[in-house]
C-alpha cells in the first residue's frame, strides 16, 4: 500500500521511516533521484551500482573479467615481440 507525504518548503519530502530502513539509509546519505514516465524514483548509490553491473553482466554472460582479459591480451602482445 503506498505511503502519502507532503511536499514542504524547499521542495522537501519525508521519506517514511519504514522506507528509509529497508533502504538502509541513514542521516545524510546520498540518494539518486530519476524521473522516469512521470514517475520520480529514489534509489541509493549501492543499488544504482548493482544495477550498472546487472546491465553490463547481460554483455558478459559468463562473467570473465574484462580486466582480466585486457591483461592476458597485453601479455600476449608482449610475447609476440
Amino acid at each position: 500500500m503506498p505511503d502519502v507525504t507532503r511536499l514542504t518548503e524547499g521542495g522537501r519530502i519525508v521519506i517514511p521511516a519504514e522506507y528509509r530502513r529497508a533502504l538502509g539509509l541513514q542521516v545524510g546519505d546520498e540518494v539518486i533521484l530519476q524521473l522516469e514516465n512521470g514517475e520520480l524514483r529514489i534509489f541509493t548509490l549501492q543499488r544504482a551500482i548493482e544495477r550498472a553491473q546487472e546491465i553490463v553482466r547481460q554483455y558478459d554472460p559468463d562473467g570473465a573479467s574484462a580486466a582480466d582479459e585486457l591483461v592476458r591480451e597485453r601479455h600476449a602482445e608482449a610475447d609476440r615481440e
